[in-house]
């Protein structure tokens, strides 16, 4: 067996500072994807959008419904980080 010259040595030596740099990074959560919890959500913000072009004529039952659907939609949110974080959410697509 030769022994590697410099020249060898090189791509070796590079390869090895990138396992050492990759080996470092903090290992980070995959996010899980949650499809229901994802349509909730789209279906609150459409919600949302429809309220806030209905007339406001509504004796403040349509504010009240807007600040309810902002709520529901901040506990969605909350579900779903919750859930990333602690490694919830459900099979993926």
């Amino acid at each position: 067996m030769t022994e590697p010259s410099r020249r060898d040595l090189g791509p070796l030596a590079l390869g090895g500072l990138a396992v050492a740099a990759l080996s470092t990074l903090p290992a980070l959560p995959a996010a899980a994807y949650q499809g229901n919890m994802e349509r909730s959500l789209s279906a609150l913000y459409s919600a949302l959008a429809s309220l806030r072009e209905a007339t406001p004529n509504k004796g403040g039952h349509r504010e009240r419904a807007i600040d309810l659907i902002r709520q529901a939609i901040g506990e969605v949110e909350a579900g779903i980080a919750f859930a990333d974080e602690h490694g919830g959410g459900g099979p993926t697509p």
